[in-house]
């Protein structure tokens, strides 16, 4: 299997997650979903980000990591101020932390986004404790599909309490 390894988040800031932002490098040897959202998103506040809370919730004791990342590409002025973010994620109760993605060098797409090559939002990125994406998906996935993909990365993982066995 050739797999493509997870580029590093480039962030500005974060929400959640104290001064410093998120980084897949501090997080190494663990299974991580990562959540690409815009706070004006349709899709993202009705489906991907209560995903992503759930998932922490379900999964966080047996060793999953789940990262918001915070892409604007459209509407700047809405959404591209913490203070603003920071009141959507307490308004939605979304812990985990969110890492804001840079803005765009050229063009309008962020840097995380672009380093992904991400069609738009929401994203979910599935990343193994090998730092490998093992599951990369523009739009929605059900529950069912991305928790047998998270409980099947953290089994390879050998996190504790992620045995599938009854």
């Amino acid at each position: 299997m050739n797999l493509k390894k997870a580029p590093e988040l480039i962030t500005t800031e974060s929400v959640n997650g104290g001064d410093v932002p998120p980084s897949l490098a501090s997080l190494s040897g663990r299974v991580i979903l990562l959540e690409c959202f815009q706070m004006l998103c349709p899709g993202c506040v009705s489906h991907a980000l209560p995903q992503a809370r759930r998932a922490d919730l379900a999964f966080r004791k047996q060793g999953l990591v789940v990262l918001g990342l915070h892409s604007v590409f459209e509407h700047h002025e809405a959404q591209g101020h913490r203070a603003a973010l920071a009141a959507f994620m307490h308004e939605n109760r979304i812990t985990f932390p969110v890492g804001i993605d840079a803005p765009a060098t050229s063009g309008i797409i962020p840097q995380t986004m672009t380093r992904y090559g991400m069609q738009g939002t929401p994203t979910s990125i599935l990343i193994d404790a090998g730092g490998h994406v093992r599951l990369q998906r523009f739009g929605s996935i059900t529950d069912l599909e991305l928790g047998a993909a998270i409980g099947s990365l953290l089994n390879e993982a050998g996190q504790p309490g992620a045995s599938t066995k009854p």
